[in-house]
């Protein structure tokens, strides 16, 4: 098929698989690719006597999921087609090749065909002698309905869920322990974001929506979704308030807490940039009285080429800081190990 959108790819039809079998060579030494259905699972899978942490969601939010698999991390990943839920079938063979009898937790994404699909294929692993339980991150403050959702969407949170559960579950947690991890830091978790410029999806073809030059949106979703308000362009020290104050009034957030703040980039911001809004976001924590005991800044979880930003926030305690700083070894991620 002739490209016709200025991407390096070559049909827009396989992509996917095309990039699936490129990071399978990059990083053999950690995960193996299964391609019919799409899983992405860590190279030492099934961990006997393990509870196997799987998540997906659509492709073009790279790294999240595939990058994060890998030991203290995910055990499986299920990537859909670009900003397209998984089948349960890719759900379901994800839990079959890493179940190591004891159980599967499914850390979901609030989007309306990721929670479907994702409970399906539950219900079939079930049927199959599996034990399984399921968590949904919703952690976006921006909107509580949009385009993909009934509720709030989950962003970048979902990194954070499954960098802690997952150094629990390696830690020899049962399900129910894994479980009730996650929904603490479901339960804790706060993001929003905004945008710059739009992404194209390959198969589209044109921008997923539009911004005037000197305009940008507050409060974007990671596929495009309307957020709270289109505003002028303007400095970063108004900008990154504009995203903070959400976020410390929704939990709420206060004086004397400790957090992780995560610096998101959206896939096409430079971390020049990034830098720069995470040090006004410290400094403005500082004033309020917040600690920030733990920091990543980067493009985790991106929306293609967009050019935009994300903060997240985690309510911390001991044992979160514990789990956070535990090794984890994947293609995104790596420390400790």
């Amino acid at each position: 098929m002739e490209v016709t959108v200025k991407k390096i790819i070559n049909d827009p039809a396989t992509v996917v698989a095309d990039a699936l079998r490129g990071m399978e060579l990059a990083h053999a030494d950690l995960l193996d690719v299964q391609y019919d259905p799409a899983v992405v699972v860590r190279v030492d899978a099934p961990v006997p006597r393990k509870v196997a942490v799987v998540s997906g969601g659509g492709s073009g939010h790279e790294p999240l999921h595939a990058g994060f698999v890998g030991r203290g991390m995910l055990d499986a990943a299920c990537p859909g087609a670009v900003f397209t839920s998984p089948t349960p079938d890719q759900v379901l063979a994800a839990v079959q090749r890493t179940n190591g009898g004891a159980g599967a937790l499914l850390i979901v994404k609030n989007y309306t065909g990721d929670v479907l699909n994702f409970e399906t294929a539950a219900e079939l692993a079930a049927a199959e002698g599996i034990e399984v339980r399921s968590v949904v991150v919703d952690d976006d403050v921006a909107v509580k309905d949009s385009l993909h959702t009934a509720g709030r969407r989950g962003v970048g949170g979902t990194v954070l869920l499954e960098k802690i559960v997952g150094a629990a579950a390696e830690r020899g947690v049962d399900l129910d322990g894994c479980e009730a991890l996650a929904r603490k830091v479901a339960g804790q978790v706060r993001s929003m974001g905004l945008a710059l410029a739009p992404c194209t999806v390959p198969h589209a073809g044109e921008p997923s929506f539009t911004l005037a030059d000197d305009e940008m949106e507050l409060g974007i979703g990671i596929h495009g979704e309307p957020g709270r308000q289109r505003v002028p362009v303007r400095p970063a020290d108004s900008l990154v308030p504009a995203l903070l104050d959400p976020i410390l009034g929704d939990l709420p957030f206060g004086a004397g807490d400790r957090v992780l703040l995560f610096t998101n980039g959206m896939g096409g911001t430079p971390l020049l940039e990034l830098y720069l809004a995470h040090g006004i976001a410290e400094r403005l924590l500082a004033e309020r009285g917040i600690t920030v005991r733990r920091r990543l800044v980067g493009p985790y979880i991106t929306s293609l080429e967009m050019q935009g930003m994300s903060l997240t926030l985690l309510k911390l305690d001991d044992e979160l800081v514990e789990l956070w700083d535990a090794p984890v070894r994947t293609a995104a991620l790596r420390w400790g190990l």
